[in-house]
């Protein structure tokens, strides 16, 4: 997510005539932290969907009173210790209040994603199973994360709508990379009571440093980049190029020239599914061609290795 958030803030900046170096490197921090403030953000989604059964279930009960109808309560879900050691998690709670995350503007996704719940066959057998250990209570919510969230309009609309809300950007479009480390933390609970380390939002500190550079080299870079992509487009008209992939390009360039240390192979995969993933169908090969040119006539040989499929 490194070079992909490197990509994000060039391609704003570059489109700005006002924009400074320090004001992109500015923003670049800000990505990284928007990044981590979604993945904290996701483990509340948990909590609300606790407090929201909880408040449909006091509903259910208040019209039985009215309606004099015999009414039970299932509190399995309610009370269900995973979803418990995820609120009273301290670091959890810690990034919550430095981030002042709220599911405010999502309250409309919960409700979404209970109604889904009720029907689904997994959520139904944990319901009416006679017990359940700690391992079904963590299992019921990775259900709901991997196989219901990544696929429900009414999350992605709700991350849309808390992204103007709590000044953050691009949780609409890192939802589904974010939302895998989220699952991945999730099996680091084993038991009730566990209050495991979160992921870090860097390996290292050299990630952030190594980002903060390539951002910077880049834009010194750009001109004299910018002409020897020029130089190899050929056929292709300059101001015809998609603009994502002229900063893909410049940006892949910038980290080969100028971070030898770097693997050139690592280096354009990297970028190659950079392509795949934020351009359009066919750019990933059309950018693979240019570096590969490019490449060749300053000598650097590691081409053959790329990927493209």
């Amino acid at each position: 997510m490194v070079r992909t958030r490197v990509v994000q803030t060039l391609f704003a900046y570059f489109q700005r005539e006002d924009a400074t170096p320090v004001m992109a490197l500015k923003s670049l921090r800000k990505s990284y932290e928007d990044l981590y403030a979604l993945y904290i953000h996701l483990f509340g989604f948990a909590n609300e969907l606790i407090r929201y059964s909880e408040l449909q279930m006091e509903e259910s009960r208040n019209r039985a009173k009215a309606t004099h109808t015999a009414y039970t309560p299932n509190r399995k879900f309610i009370n269900n210790r995973f979803a418990a050691d995820l609120f009273n998690h301290h670091e959890l709670r810690r990034w919550t209040e430095e981030y002042h995350l709220d599911w405010d503007a999502g309250m409309n996704a919960v409700a979404n994603m209970y109604k889904i719940l009720q029907s689904q066959p997994f959520f139904l057998a944990y319901m009416q199973a006679e017990e359940s250990t700690y391992e079904d209570d963590r299992r019921v919510f990775r259900r709901i994360y991997q196989d219901l969230l990544p696929n429900n309009d009414s999350i992605h609309q709700a991350l849309e709508d808390m992204e103007i809300a709590l000044d953050r950007n691009h949780w609409s479009t890192d939802f589904e990379v974010v939302l895998s480390y989220v699952i991945k933390t999730m099996k680091l609970f084993k038991k009730e009571g566990d209050e495991p380390r979160l992921l870090p939002m860097f390996e290292n500190e050299g990630e952030l440093h190594f980002g903060l550079e390539l951002m910077q080299k880049t834009i010194e870079h750009r001109s004299e980049y910018s002409r020897l992509i020029d130089k190899y487009l050929k056929n292709w008209e300059a101001d015809r190029v998609a603009y994502m992939d002229r900063i893909i390009m410049l940006t892949a360039l910038t980290e080969i020239l100028c971070f030898p240390n770097i693997a050139l192979e690592i280096s354009l995969n990297e970028y190659i599914e950079i392509a795949k993933e934020y351009s359009s169908e066919k750019s990933h090969i059309f950018i693979n061609g240019i570096l590969d040119n490019i490449l060749k006539e300053q000598n650097i040989t590691g081409t053959t290795q790329i990927n493209i499929e």
